[in-house]
């Protein structure tokens, strides 16, 4: 099983934590000096960071959040003058002010080892024709693990935002053996792949590492299936770094956390209270190794939890279980709060498969209202309506069952809902 740096990521657990407080501790001086809000927030606290003899002491220091980088807009964050800043990325602002961040010629090597160690652990080689179809621009995933494949010495096809056909054609006439993208964007490829009957075996595809969005395992598995593949988790932020953050082994066991690079926490998203190992909660990350964007005790909003079980693997890093639910994500219907794989699991568990969906809320007579949209299969619309009918019942009986309301359900064609490079699962129309 492929490790890539095995110095760091096989690393005994007591000198890991020695090589962690080193980095915290340059960390913390750095931002005291050269961050303005980090400077502000240390002496309002009366927090010297000379004084930082455990890795406890961290929890002394409040959280970072989004609104905080948001404020910062844009370079008030940075920790290096400008002309030391080689990249400035930024996320897409979706949900807010997008957030910026830079990168020195140092963190760029940074980043190119943490993606290179993903990779790696996903089984790709020097061997392999990896096609990248995250975007290369702004958003981080396209130039962050072309940097890495290129370190691992493979053959990189940067296809990006291609055309979905464009892209197949890509994969069969250049032998793509690795694919990296969104799965969202990986299911759509599946579609594209049955409606033009190409078979996994006309292709060289063997392995597809996936990230930038919440999936289930019944899409990995449909993944697998519909490719041929063996198909690994990857996650990362922007405001972290970009994807390298933690990565699955062969194992599919959990993600891997650098902690060599960063130093992770569980707290409750209500409370900010620090959880203990394996309880559930909001991921918190302290960047130790950023030199342009270091961010301390930064919120992700990602639901998830840690685990120090060993691995096979011989990785000694934590793991954190894959993230399902993000608080951006969470849905708030009537005073209850849902998530949209909470309804992905319901409808495959209908149907059978995971369709292509869609949750539209709105606002009628002061409620709530949800419609889930569902494109099944054109054999149904020639069926019988008895069909139709029951799967509609079967999808209200699992919505009521499990969150005690009645959605309405509007079963439409293959095609209808657009397909993005990034899944848009809700559309919120309440306070438009």
């Amino acid at each position: 099983m492929p490790v890539w740096n095995e110095k760091y990521e096989t690393m005994k657990r007591e000198e890991l934590a020695q090589l962690q407080l080193e980095r915290l501790q340059e960390t913390l001086i750095r931002v005291y000096r050269r961050v303005s809000y980090y400077h502000n927030l240390f002496n309002k606290i009366n927090f010297d960071p000379l004084d930082v003899s455990t890795l406890s002491d961290l929890k002394k220091i409040p959280y970072t959040t989004k609104d905080t980088l948001r404020l910062a807009y844009p370079y008030d964050m940075f920790a290096v003058p400008l002309r030391e800043v080689v990249r400035i990325q930024s996320t897409y602002g979706t949900t807010g002010q997008p957030l910026i961040v830079g990168y020195t010629k140092n963190d760029i090597g940074h980043w190119t080892e943490l993606t290179a160690r993903v990779l790696s652990a996903g089984g790709v080689t020097e061997d392999d024709i990896i096609q990248i179809c995250f975007p290369y621009g702004l958003f981080t995933g396209g130039l962050g693990f072309h940097y890495g494949a290129e370190r691992i010495g493979a053959s990189v096809i940067p296809s990006s935002e291609a055309d979905i056909e464009n892209q197949i054609i890509i994969m069969k006439d250049y032998r793509t053996t690795a694919l990296t993208c969104t799965p969202s964007h990986a299911a759509w490829l599946c579609e594209v792949l049955e409606e033009k009957g190409v078979t996994p075996a006309e292709l060289s595809l063997r392995k597809g590492l996936f990230g930038a969005e919440p999936w289930s395992e019944s899409l990995r598995k449909e993944i697998e299936e519909n490719l041929a593949i063996s198909a690994t988790d990857n996650y990362g932020i922007t405001e972290i770094i970009g994807p390298g953050i933690s990565f699955e082994c062969a194992n599919k066991s959990g993600l891997h956390i650098s902690e060599d690079h960063f130093i992770p926490e569980i707290i409750n998203p209500d409370t900010g209270d620090v959880l203990g190992w394996g309880e559930k909660g909001e991921l918190v990350i302290t960047t130790i190794t950023k030199e342009a964007y270091p961010l301390i005790r930064y919120r992700t909003g990602d639901i998830t939890h840690l685990s120090y079980e060993g691995c096979s693997c011989g990785r000694t890093f934590v793991k954190m279980e894959r993230v399902f639910e993000r608080n951006d994500d969470m849905i708030i219907l009537n005073g209850q709060n849902m998530f949209p794989l909470q309804f992905e699991q319901i409808l495959t568990e209908v149907i059978g498969r995971t369709p292509n969906y869609q949750l539209i809320i709105d606002k009628k007579d002061n409620l709530d209202k949800l419609e889930i949209q569902i494109e099944v299969s054109g054999d149904f619309f020639f069926d019988e309506m008895k069909k139709l009918t029951k799967i509609e019942l079967q999808i209200i009986k699992g919505v009521k069952e499990r969150f005690d309301f009645i959605p309405e359900i509007k079963l439409i064609e293959p095609k209808t809902i657009k397909r993005y490079l990034k899944k848009q699962k809700v559309i919120d129309r309440r306070y438009h």
